[in-house]
């Protein structure tokens, strides 16, 4: 059967575009923060903005940039946006986003853009949306700008370990950098130093009037097991509340068992499911 094309767009479907995200208000996250502070046009955010149907009422859109993110895609419009990723070489490094349009996404583009360094087919999408039971521990706080030396380090070695290659491999240490800037400006970054030492990291990486989503959460592998994590997730929850935001979200890899124990000790419940592939 014919799929109708998707269409890319524009500033001018602004409203439109608003109201899709709207219907997913902790799913599409991530694709609200971009749209919302780099605009629609290509031009202007770096990145491309499909929507389908291509004419009249739209109801799902994909985000094509440093990450590939589907919103609200029904099957017809995993087959546009599929067909419009298979035109084209890969430029993203991820695809993220709900568990069967991801997946449906991936099964269409993998002859085109195979093979993938990791497919991760189960992640629980979480919220929390009332204080934290675990006591949040005093000694996790909003980092400084000078801080930035000794966060550094810790964020580089969470991102390897998760995303399975370092952040400042191939001449791209200025460019991490200056994304650990951005959320210490932005007061997202949270940690507990001791003695120079980062003992427990989070940052809320998104941010919009619905949620702020948890990413970048870490413990030394050698202080893993103290209730570090418990104390230091509730303690994040309780200030991301406290800042007037209704909800706090995050998603984990279905396996990692000490992790959903620890958000599901601090009040997250699952909503959804993610999928993320990796390249």
């Amino acid at each position: 059967m014919l799929t109708a094309p998707a269409r890319l767009l524009g500033d001018a479907d602004k409203a439109a575009i608003e109201a899709v995200l709207e219907r997913e208000p902790i799913a599409a996250a991530q694709v609200a923060e971009l749209v919302s502070g780099s605009g629609v046009d290509w031009w202007r955010s770096g990145a491309r903005l499909f929507g389908y149907p291509p004419r009249g009422h739209l109801e799902a859109l994909c985000w094509f940039g440093a990450n590939l993110m589907p919103v609200a895609a029904t099957p017809e419009a995993v087959a546009a946006f599929a067909a419009v990723g298979r035109a084209e070489r890969r430029r993203c490094s991820s695809m993220v986003g709900p568990a069967e349009a991801v997946l449906s996404l991936w099964s269409r583009m993998q002859s085109w853009w195979g093979p993938a360094r990791q497919v991760r087919a189960e992640q629980p999408l979480m919220i929390a949306d009332r204080p934290p039971s675990p006591p949040p521990d005093p000694r996790v706080r909003l980092i400084r700008e000078d801080e930035i030396d000794i966060l550094l380090p810790a964020a580089v070695a969470m991102y390897t370990a998760e995303v399975g290659i370092s952040p400042v491999a191939d001449f791209g240490s200025q460019t991490y950098r200056s994304r650990v800037l951005e959320l210490i400006a932005g007061r997202r970054a949270y940690a507990r130093i001791e003695d120079g030492e980062v003992l427990f990291k989070a940052d809320l990486a998104v941010m919009t009037p619905h949620t702020a989503q948890i990413q970048g959460v870490w413990v030394p592998p050698e202080r893993r097991g103290q209730g570090l994590a418990a104390g230091g997730v509730s303690a994040v929850v309780a200030d991301a509340l406290r800042r007037g935001i209704p909800t706090v979200s995050l998603y984990v890899n279905e396996h990692n068992l000490p992790a959903r124990r620890v958000y599901e000790h601090c009040g997250f419940r699952e909503i959804d499911r993610f999928a993320t592939v990796l390249f």
